[in-house]
């Protein structure tokens, strides 16, 4: 087990680093001069010449990928005192320091002498709230649905449920937030009294004071969970519908069981492996899926972010939000690999 979990880990790293060599050298090749972006207004020849030396800007392509990947490494070796704002020395041996440090993702161009770890750090905790909300409400809708389209095969429930189960599945997210919105938050607020944009916490005029506000919630939850909760109940049903033709579900039937009983407590945790994989993918998905609902209903999370970074062609903010988002995946893979072996002791560990 140990060697498998390291070797996951090993191949994962090399993806990670195929993501921040395409993303380096995808920014980085566009004509623009980051030190003039990053001064905007106040640029001016010395200015200008201070930013570049900072972030080896004029140093050539293949140094720059050597600097950025060193500050995206936890160990790093310097000639010089590290610009980092925070960093433990573990060794200093003729003027070359070696040194522990958190991932650096360098400073915003355009919200000045902010670090881009501090932007995704208030930004993170959102979108992860928003993700796991959406995922265990299309769970804990989408897996009973999928048992009672199964239990009710070919009849008009089953028909009804795999209907509403396609057009989930079929219902762009940025198209379903802005009919949601629409309708709940515009022509039903007089019954809701739900707003079309607010985030987890919200200004009060009166002292000034961040409120926690739930209710923003229901809304960009409810409509984040619409896609994978069509899939779930599809999977679910699908799944159920296989296992109830194998040996052993026979041999319950034959003792007396009841199908429902059958289904729920013989059939189910087989059939949830597949319904793992269309979980785990849509959570790791919702990290970067959320860009329009986040930007639609105003969340404060990483998709917003993300939109107002490219908009203001915020190329740190950018990279780091994606090097963010790829690292999510890959420990959600990681993850989900683990359930696999904990669901079904039959799969191979290789």
């Amino acid at each position: 087990m140990i060697n498998y979990i390291l070797n996951k880990i090993s191949y994962s790293i090399l993806i990670l680093l195929g993501v921040v060599t395409i993303i380096f050298f995808l920014f980085n090749v566009m004509p623009a001069d980051p030190a003039k972006m990053m001064l905007g207004d106040r640029d001016n020849a010395r200015q200008i010449d201070l930013i570049n030396k900072k972030y080896h800007f004029d140093e050539p392509l293949y140094k720059q990928y050597a600097y950025y990947l060193q500050d995206l490494s936890p160990i790093s070796i310097h000639y010089e005192t590290p610009v980092y704002p925070s960093y433990i020395k573990i060794l200093d041996l003729n003027n070359y320091i070696l040194i522990f440090k958190k991932p650096y993702l360098r400073t915003s161009f355009y919200q000045k002498d902010i670090l881009v770890s501090d932007l995704i750090y208030s930004a993170f905790p959102n979108t992860i709230i928003l993700a796991l909300l959406s995922i265990f409400l299309a769970l804990i809708i989408g897996v009973p649905l999928g048992i009672l389209a199964a239990f009710f095969k070919d009849k008009l429930i089953d028909k009804f449920i795999s209907l509403f189960s396609v057009l989930g599945m079929s219902l762009p997210s940025f198209l379903a937030a802005v009919l949601i919105a629409y309708i709940f938050a515009y022509k039903l607020q007089w019954l809701t009294n739900l707003n079309i944009t607010g985030s987890l916490f919200v200004i009060n005029d009166a002292t000034g004071t961040s409120v926690l506000s739930l209710k923003n919630l229901i809304l960009p939850v409810f409509t984040l969970g619409i896609r994978p909760l069509g899939v779930i109940v599809h999977l679910t049903r699908t799944a159920i519908i296989d296992e109830l033709s194998n040996d052993y579900i026979l041999l319950a039937r034959s003792k007396g069981f009841s199908m429902f009983y059958v289904i729920v407590f013989h059939a189910l945790r087989n059939s949830l492996t597949s319904v793992v994989t269309a979980a785990s993918g849509w959570f790791a998905g919702m990290f970067s899926g959320a860009v329009f609902i986040e930007y639609i209903f105003g969340w404060h999370g990483l998709g917003k972010l993300l939109v107002d970074g490219l908009l203001s062609v915020d190329f740190p903010l950018v990279m780091g939000i994606i090097l963010v988002i790829a690292t999510c995946f890959i420990l959600i893979n990681i993850l989900v690999d683990l359930i696999y072996i904990w669901l079904d002791p039959r799969v191979e560990i290789n």
